[in-house]
């Protein structure tokens, strides 16, 4: 029987179980384990858009803020949110593991949503519901003191998760492997079915109930995240905390410097490194990696002078080529993290420009109901669910019989068709603004305030391409972070993968305020006035659809700029204690 058979076979990825002995694969990790962590992140995002949705209209009617000071106050939380993964991913990373950092970060979480719960349950706590009256100072601080504890919380959270789930496979094994890549599909799925109950349901709960009845169950619902995940403690595999990578990257960086004039060898292997069997490397809990011959200034670091002492050499002088290769593949993701902005502006118009479009159309549904338009997003919840199923059941399969790939597509592939998607996307929206505007011309209604006769729903499509977009570019920017980085930087790579969504909208505010300048010049009412039948929505989508076809150009010549990952061959471990070699 090979090595690495049989049901004492460990994993040869450097993963252990919970009392840290190397994991067996047949009784650790795998699908058997995913079950928790995907009913976790679905508690987790039910939890988070639970209380997030109607955060404006809260601060609105509750705090009696104004709308600008709302919007401003949930703009600068959001961010957070997408900061503190940083910070999440460097603790992780650097001394508790995924799994404790989760823990922790779940403590403050909940934390948070009890305390935000009390402020907007318990009396002398909640503001006052009367029109002219205003919150306490004290009110105020309980609730901005519980909503950036959850911001703590969920941004420590929020880059381990996934991370710590495609952790339970193991990438030496082929089977796992494409195991691996079904896991994200799902696990991006688990987080779309949290928010579709959570912008169906708790936003009723919250509009009709109560606001104490609509910040409670998200509560609850973390409670639930955090047993579910806590139950799987015995089934999960752990990757060891590998030291802080900001100080190894740091290291290479000087030692390539103060070694700037030294010559570099032809041979790569007359390179540093330190010598391993096993294939595993000198940082804790990750695998040696092959050099490379990108970036080759920084191999500097890795050659070995008459200044350098072989026996105790100094890490801001000589560094391994593994230590050089993590810097190198940190970088190297960048300019492919850099395409997914515009992604992610084209992603952000569901919640502005597509709302203010719709709030033009007619929303009834039958003689009384009257759909918002802020609720059609969820349409693009529904269009992931679908998509990311047969994306994992059907694309997948029939690609892999044509291409051979285990996974179907390459994971530049997958991205690259998502961003295709996208263009389509403000492509749809755009035809149905010029649409929308021709039909206010010819029924007289350029001045008029009512609902234009377009029924709301011809919004669906445009939400829809968006969802299938996600499930292509969103789902394989998650694996490819996490695939990319190196096995003790997997944390921060999936943090450099969220940064994207900040910074989408960021992109998009900035396109808005350059647009408003130079369109309302000469007293211009511009493309977004406030009477949308006089503007032009529509020049800004096809502003958007041009700029993703752009990037989708500089895309192609990145993707094909790339170079994967590659890590030195594991040798595979029994467990000889289980009898079963």
């Amino acid at each position: 029987m090979a090595a690495g058979d049989g049901d004492g076979a460990t994993t040869m990825d450097g993963t252990t179980d919970l009392s840290g002995k190397p994991a067996v694969r047949s009784k650790t990790g795998g699908w058997r384990a995913c079950p928790f962590i995907l009913a976790n992140e679905c508690c987790e995002r039910l939890a988070y858009y639970g209380m997030s949705s109607n955060l404006v209209n809260y601060m609105i009617d509750r705090l009696h803020q104004g709308n600008a000071a709302a919007a401003t106050n949930v703009n600068n939380w959001s961010g957070t949110c997408y900061v503190m993964p940083l910070l999440g991913a460097f603790i992780a990373d650097s001394y508790l593991g995924r799994f404790r950092t989760i823990a922790a970060f779940m403590t403050l979480y909940i934390a948070g949503l009890v305390l935000l719960t009390m402020s907007a349950a318990v009396p002398g706590m909640k503001p006052p519901e009367c029109a002219d009256c205003h919150p306490t100072k004290g009110q105020n601080a309980a609730f901005f003191a519980a909503l950036y504890l959850i911001a703590v919380g969920t941004g420590g959270i929020k880059p381990c998760v996934s991370s710590f789930g495609a952790d339970q496979f193991d990438d030496a094994d082929p089977r796992e492997m494409r195991s691996k890549s079904s896991f994200f599909n799902w696990f991006y799925m688990s987080i779309n079915v949290g928010a579709l109950v959570a912008s169906s349901v708790l936003v009723w709960l919250q509009m009709n109930v109560g606001w104490g009845w609509g910040f409670g169950v998200p509560a609850a619902a973390m409670a639930v995240a955090v047993v579910s995940f806590l139950l799987g403690s015995k089934l999960y595999r752990y990757q060891k905390p590998g030291g802080s990578p900001l100080t190894r990257m740091l290291q290479v960086a000087v030692a390539a410097c103060r070694k700037s004039r030294v010559p570099l060898p032809a041979d790569a292997s007359l390179l540093h490194e330190v010598a391993s069997a096993d294939g595993k490397a000198a940082i804790e809990g990750s695998r040696r990696l092959e050099h490379t011959e990108h970036l080759r200034c920084l191999d500097r670091a890795a050659v070995v002078t008459g200044d350098d002492s072989m026996v105790n050499p100094d890490p801001w002088r000589l560094c391994t080529v593994t230590q050089v290769e993590e810097l190198k593949s940190m970088v190297r993701l960048l300019p492919v993290w850099a395409t997914g902005i515009v992604m992610s502006a084209v992603y952000s118009q569901m919640t502005t420009m597509f709302v203010l479009q719709g709030n033009t159309l007619d929303p009834r549904m039958g003689p009384s109901f009257k759909i918002p338009a802020a609720s059609l997003s969820i349409f693009d919840t529904i269009a992931v669910i679908v998509w990311a199923l047969a994306y994992d059941r059907v694309i997948v399969p029939a690609v892999r019989r044509i291409t051979g790939h285990p996974r179907g597509f390459t994971q530049l592939q997958r991205m690259g068709i998502g961003l295709v998607i996208s263009i389509f996307s403000m492509v749809a929206a755009g035809v149905l603004e010029v649409v929308r505007l021709r039909v206010a011309a010819t029924h007289g209604m350029l001045d008029s305030k009512d609902f234009l006769p377009i029924s709301i729903f011809w919004q669906v499509p445009q939400y829809f391409i968006v969802g299938a977009a996600e499930v292509f570019t969103f789902v394989g920017q998650i694996e490819f972070f996490y695939d990319q980085s190196p096995d003790a930087m997997r944390s921060m790579g999936a943090a450099l993968s969220l940064t994207t969504n900040a910074l989408g909208n960021y992109l998009s505010t900035l396109l808005v305020v350059i647009v408003t300048a130079i369109s309302t010049r000469n007293g211009g009412l511009g493309w977004i006035p406030d009477n949308l039948n006089r503007g032009h929505l529509d020049y800004f989508f096809w502003l958007l659809a041009v700029l993703s076809a752009i990037n989708f150009v500089i895309y192609l010549f990145i993707a094909n700029w790339y170079k994967y990952k590659a890590t030195a061959p594991t040798a595979p471990v029994l467990d000889i204690a289980d009898g079963n070699n």
